[in-house]
């Protein structure tokens, strides 16, 4: 179980541990707080790994520590949560090296850990449960690096799901709503982002959308954060549902209006999924460059 210093990986680790399973749950630090309060509330079942995604000898000494405790039992499921997002600006405002940070974790990482873990899947018909997300179906706002890694992350799943078949791997994706998760609801992390973002942003850029701009969009997110739901619970019984259930859905969506999301998403024009998105989430105001035309425009 992939990223258990906060959130879902936390919760379900701590939920999995109460059933009585052995739970082997990987931590970015293992001093964090939340490895510590897994540490002092769960049984000596769990196992505490270190894992960076983004470091390929992090993952092959996770691989071989489970290797070697569950090479005659085969491993009867992982569960794909890690996942990282620290930027909220359009695709152009979005450093390139976002893209890649948001697709070394949530795609190549968590493809290394799947890819390495699959011997002991397939000797155990296994399960293989993944957090993704509805960013990765959809063009949110602001979300670009995120979605894409996302987008990529959901196809390779839905990939091994028709492909492990014949060895009877059952594949999951829990494409959950609006969560309070580790950094996501800290205004702070977000304005510190937002700063880093400014001073990096090439002159004709910052000209082009406005400092007000990336204000705005960061001021938008932070609010929209505070109605994000603290209960963990469905995503848990999701994640929970994907490993014991005898016929595990395709796809899990927990979470407050993700059915209306989705049915907009595929039967209604594009025009009106995109501006269901931006009333719902971001609905950036106008760059300045072209707030500037509007005003020599009216002249």
């Amino acid at each position: 179980l992939s990223g258990c210093d906060s959130g879902f990986g936390q919760a379900t680790a701590r939920h999995l541990d109460i059933m009585g399973f052995r739970v082997f749950a990987s931590v970015l630090d293992l001093q964090s707080p939340g490895a510590q309060e897994l540490r002092r509330s769960c049984s000596p079942r769990l196992t505490l790994l270190q894992m960076d995604l983004t470091k390929t000898e992090d993952i092959q000494r996770v691989l071989q520590h489970i290797q070697a405790h569950t090479n005659s039992t085969g491993l009867w499921g992982l569960v794909n949560n890690a996942g990282f997002n620290d930027t909220i600006a359009d695709a152009e405002l979005s450093p390139l090296g976002k893209f890649r940070t948001c697709m070394e974790v949530n795609f190549f990482g968590s493809l290394e850990l799947t890819k390495g873990l699959l011997p002991l899947l397939r000797s155990a018909s296994g399960r293989i449960v993944t957090v993704s997300s509805p960013a990765g179906d959809m063009p949110f706002p602001c979300l670009a690096a995120y979605g894409a890694s996302k987008a990529a992350l959901s196809l390779v799943m839905d990939t091994f799901r028709s492909e492990l078949q014949p060895w009877g791997v059952k594949v999951s994706l829990i494409l959950p709503g609006y969560y309070k998760t580790g950094t996501t609801c800290d205004p702070a992390f977000w304005n510190l982002q937002k700063q880093q973002l400014l001073a990096s942003l090439p002159e004709e850029l910052l000209q082009a959308y406005g400092e007000d701009y990336v204000e705005e969009i960061n001021h938008q997110f932070i609010q929209f954060m505070k109605v994000a739901v603290e209960d963990l619970s469905a995503v848990v019984n999701s994640i929970t549902d994907g490993l014991l259930a005898a016929n595990p859905a395709v796809r899990y969506y927990p979470g407050q209006g993700l059915g209306i999301m989705y049915f907009i998403h595929r039967y209604l024009p594009y025009f009106v999924r995109d501006l269901f998105l931006k009333g719902f989430f971001i609905n950036p105001k106008l760059p300045r460059a072209l707030r500037r035309e509007h005003s020599d425009m009216k002249k």
